[in-house]
């Protein structure tokens, strides 16, 4: 469980910095970056087709191979059958390892089966190729609250916030984190 503590911790610590250092290294198509801008404005109304929009253009890796083993994990995902879909995710991560979504997609399937180490790994992998990826962020707040380490989880939940500050479970989950502490900000 320490081993679990200590690896979250640095787990939270490299994704601030892969977000706050690397947004400018890893610039994005034009119209991919309008979107997340978009999102990431309080204000805007259209989220929800904002939000698929974006999820479309992630779901792309350029090859139409490597977008049909993507398919195949996530309706192995959607059936939970999840060691069919690491099968397929691990392919896909192997193939195209600068493929941000092989990896979140696979942390998905690592997650359901309770492997939170190796999902959190995925999760790195994810930020670090895609920064902005509110899906990623959103499974990693889960995680650390799931073993406990409630401040990291909410510094999570509050970069999710950032990018994405549409969803109401974020911040009932900002929300529930900071009531569990008798009102305070942690």
């Amino acid at each position: 469980m320490r081993s679990l503590i200590h690896f979250c911790k640095c787990a939270v610590a490299v994704i601030w910095l892969v977000v706050g250092y690397s947004l400018p290294l890893h610039a994005q198509a034009p119209d991919l970056q309008q979107l997340l801008d978009e999102l990431a404005n309080p204000e805007t109304e259209n989220w929800q087709s904002i939000e698929r929009q974006i999820r479309t253009e992630w779901s792309k890796s350029g090859s139409a191979a490597m977008d049909l083993l993507l398919q195949r994990g996530e309706k192995a995902l959607e059936a939970e059958d999840y060691d069919l879909a690491l099968e397929h995710l691990t392919a896909l991560t192997d193939h195209a390892p600068d493929f941000a979504e092989g990896w979140n997609a696979r942390a998905t399937a690592l997650f359901h089966k309770e492997l939170y180490g190796p999902a959190m790994e995925d999760i790195a992998r994810t930020l670090a190729l895609n920064p902005q990826h509110f899906g990623a962020m959103t499974g990693l707040a889960v995680i650390l609250q799931d073993v406990g380490m409630r401040k990291e989880a909410l510094e999570v939940w509050n970069m999710v916030k950032a990018v994405h500050p549409h969803r109401p479970e974020v911040q009932q989950a900002i929300d529930a984190l900071e009531m569990s502490e008798g009102g305070k900000t942690l």
